[in-house]
This record gives structure tokens, sequence and C-alpha cells, in this order.
């Protein structure tokens, strides 16, 4: 009975570890990232505060990050992609998604709002 419950919970560990390897290959992809996404990331409300070019990195006041367990709150972010700093300027309105990427709170997806 031992050898057969470590059997099971062997082979679910390793159906798991599958998956998520699976999901870490399309991360590169600049549209996979919201795909990718956990069901619990949503869009989020922002608004520009300060970009830093030099720096890769953005300040944003937000609505809360449920996915983070964060609540609402003015914070400065890393972006997946440094070419949407051009797009970005103090005082825009924004929503966007975040997601820990390498240890690091990073924008994962952004869309600017009128």
């Amino acid at each position: 009975m031992k050898t057969l419950i470590t059997a099971s919970l062997m082979a679910i560990a390793s159906l798991g570890a599958v998956s998520v390897q699976a999901a870490g290959n399309h991360a590169g992809h600049a549209m996979a990232a919201p795909a990718a996404a956990s069901a619990e990331m949503q869009m989020v409300d922002g608004q520009v505060k300060k970009v830093d070019k030099a720096a890769g990195k953005v300040t944003l006041s937000h609505g809360p990050l449920t996915n983070l367990n964060m609540p609402a709150m003015t914070m400065v972010f890393k972006v997946s992609n440094a070419a949407w700093l051009d797009q970005m300027k103090s005082g825009d309105k924004i929503r966007f998604m975040a997601d820990t990427v390498k240890g690091a709170i990073t924008v994962v997806h952004f869309e600017p709002t009128k």
C-alpha cells in the first residue's frame, strides 16, 4: 500500500512539473504572457507616476493586484518589454497585468486607456 501511494504521488508531481515546464517554454513570446497568465491575473487600472527608461522601470499607482496578494498602492515595476516605456509618460492612465518574473514584480502586459 505504501508503495502504491508513493508511486501515485510521484506521478502527480511529475505531471505538475511537465505542465509548468510547458508553460515556461512560451514565456519568451511577446503575446504569450496574457495567455499563460494564471486564472487569478486580471487587468488592473493604474496611473503612471514616473518612467525610468535607463533602469527599465515604471512607477505606477494601481488598484489591488489579487494574483500577488497586494493592496492598492504606488510602487516601482520592471517591464517585460523596455519598448513599452516609450509609450508611457507621467500622468498616463493604463490597464496592466503584473506578475513575478525572475524574482521581480514585473508588468507583463499593458494597454493605454483614454
